[in-house]
């Protein structure tokens, strides 16, 4: 089966339904009901997501900014808590499991807007499967990045294979390069300072020095000229203009050596930070730490909704689990929809928000 959207390779399995039929819904009678608070910045509903994400779409369609979902892996597992009561069942599987996430993307894909982008955060042993999916509900040109998450602590598994200590986060746009891009930075390690900031000034700043020229002669510009009784090296010319390098000399920003040749001073502190590469290490902390067994890392979901929504932009989890992408999106004053069915999903979110004060509207969807 072939399909020009996802470079002619496309998932074919039994009872696949069409994205017709995908966008299709006959919930006649459908509603939801529960508590509002018009001062809240978010709602959670409580049912089944893909009732709901069909259900809300004429009230949100176009206008949510950025999607983050963990949803089951396909394990045939079930999920308890640090008492052993079950969070929720993970019981569908192989095909099933596909198509159960597919006819959910494609919902998903009509409450994006033009500038919304969608992280998916999935297992490496059915991620490959789901980025074919993924290719074909949003493009293949779509694509941005397939993240690896170091997800806890190296293995000692006895099995022949190597330790899985990693997961995956799928990144879609909705429209490449109209999605929000924020150019969050990764602040330099302890070790990477040191070496990239050998020197240590009389008041005990980390710094190096860059060279004040470069390649390439001015003839005639203000960068070809003589500065302090100094001409640029032959085949060469100054980075700046004389009056900056004046500006720099009087600000202590140059450094002059013993043979009288200067250079900048670049402090460690002023170091804007790395750009973060597509490996993340944000471990989950251990059962006995946390409310809900599959929760994820909130620094992890921090740098998501800061790199990829605005103040304003409105955050979609249509799998809340423990309510994590909410907290982090009322802690940064983003709006936010929360779903899921689990009545212990239901009752770890409203647990925390209701200790740390945030109000929010509780819905529920009747059939």
């Amino acid at each position: 089966m072939t399909d020009s959207n996802t470079r002619n390779c496309i998932l074919s399995y039994p009872d696949k339904q069409s994205m017709e039929t995908c966008l299709s819904w006959d919930g006649n009678g459908a509603f939801v009901e529960g508590d509002q608070d018009e001062k809240a910045n978010g709602t959670f509903y409580f049912g089944d997501n893909l009732s709901l994400l069909h259900l809300l779409r004429p009230q949100y369609q176009g206008m949510v900014d950025l999607i983050y979902i963990d949803p089951p892996f396909g394990t045939g597992k079930s999920f308890v808590n640090i008492d052993q009561e079950v969070a929720y069942k993970d019981q569908i599987l192989d095909y099933e499991f596909l198509e159960f996430l597919r006819k959910r993307l494609y919902v998903m894909r009509e409450w994006l807007s033009d500038r919304g982008s969608i992280y998916l955060h999935i297992d490496k042993k059915i991620g490959h499967y789901v980025k074919l999916i993924m290719d074909e509900v949003f493009g293949y040109e779509n694509f941005l990045n397939d993240i690896s998450r170091i997800k806890c602590n190296p293995k000692n598994f006895s099995r022949k294979a190597y330790g899985n200590y990693s997961d995956m986060i799928l990144l879609y746009a909705k429209h490449r390069d109209q999605h929000i891009w924020h150019e969050t930075r990764e602040a330099l390690q302890e070790d990477e300072i040191k070496k990239l900031f050998p020197k240590i000034s009389p008041s005990g700043d980390r710094y190096t020095t860059h060279p004040l020229h470069a390649p390439g002669e001015t003839k005639d510009g203000d960068t070809g000229k003589s500065w302090k009784g100094l001409l640029p090296p032959k085949g060469r010319h100054w980075r700046y203009g004389r009056a900056v390098l004046d500006e720099l000399d009087a600000q202590g920003l140059i450094e002059w050596s013993a043979t009288g040749n200067p250079r900048k001073i670049v402090y460690a502190k002023d170091h804007p930070g790395k750009k973060v590469q597509d490996v993340w290490e944000f471990k989950d902390r251990g059962l006995s730490y946390v409310a809900y067994p599959t929760q994820k890392n909130h620094e992890l979901l921090r740098r998501i909704l800061l790199q990829s929504s605005e103040p304003d932009s409105l955050i979609l989890d249509a799998f809340a689990g423990s309510g994590g992408t909410l907290l982090i999106a009322e802690e940064l004053g983003r709006r936010w929809i929360g779903m899921d069915q689990s009545e212990q999903a239901l009752n770890v979110i409203q647990e925390q928000m209701n200790s740390q004060g945030i109000q929010a509207n509780w819905l529920q969807l009747v059939s």
